[in-house]
């Protein structure tokens, strides 16, 4: 949700601001590293969220409310995949700062499930049009039948296609090959 409308390279800013200012240091064998802060950490530290540069809107409000969300077990990984996912995905759309986007990230990699698709991730229809050669861009039908013979990885074959076009187009990178369309 922090990088939410804004540039990779100013999110991560934001990041590691979050992280100096409210983050706890753990010990590892090349030297300290500073995690990023938890839910408690984040809700303690509020005034520095709203003070913090780069952290704009309503974002500081809805990642406390997150916060406060992971501290009630509303974002257990456990309790998220045991849901069926259309019922994990209304629960994550109905916290602050969530829409179906975001929601279909935190129950793919917050919550490890491993066979639901990403039916808002642009990226990923232009993967699999691009991988299955098709003329016509990707509808819902379409992704919903060819992603069934995925089963029961969907998540992870949606990671590889993903992957695989970031390889041939650099668009996450900022370049652009000009390979596959």
């Amino acid at each position: 949700m922090i990088s939410h409308r804004i540039r990779i390279t100013q999110a991560a800013t934001v990041k590691a601001r979050l992280t100096e200012r409210l983050g706890t240091p753990v010990a590892l064998p090349d030297g300290p590293v500073t995690a990023f802060p938890g839910p408690a950490e984040l809700l303690r530290g509020v005034d520095a969220l709203t003070s913090l540069g780069g952290l704009g809107g309503r974002k500081p409000e809805w990642l406390c409310g997150l916060a406060a969300a992971a501290l009630d077990g509303r974002l257990d990984a456990a309790r998220l995949r045991a849901l069926p996912p259309p019922e994990a995905l209304r629960e994550l759309s109905t916290l602050p700062g969530i829409g179906p986007f975001s929601a279909e990230l935190i129950l793919l990699r917050g919550a490890g499930a491993p066979d639901v698709v990403p039916r808002h991730e642009p990226r990923l229809r232009q993967a699999v049009r691009a991988a299955y050669r098709l003329d016509e861009e990707v509808d819902d039908d379409t992704l919903s039948r060819i992603s069934d013979g995925w089963r029961p990885y969907r998540t992870w074959v949606s990671l590889l296609l993903r992957t695989w076009r970031e390889d041939q187009t650099g668009e996450m990178a900022g370049r652009r090959r000009g390979v596959g369309s």
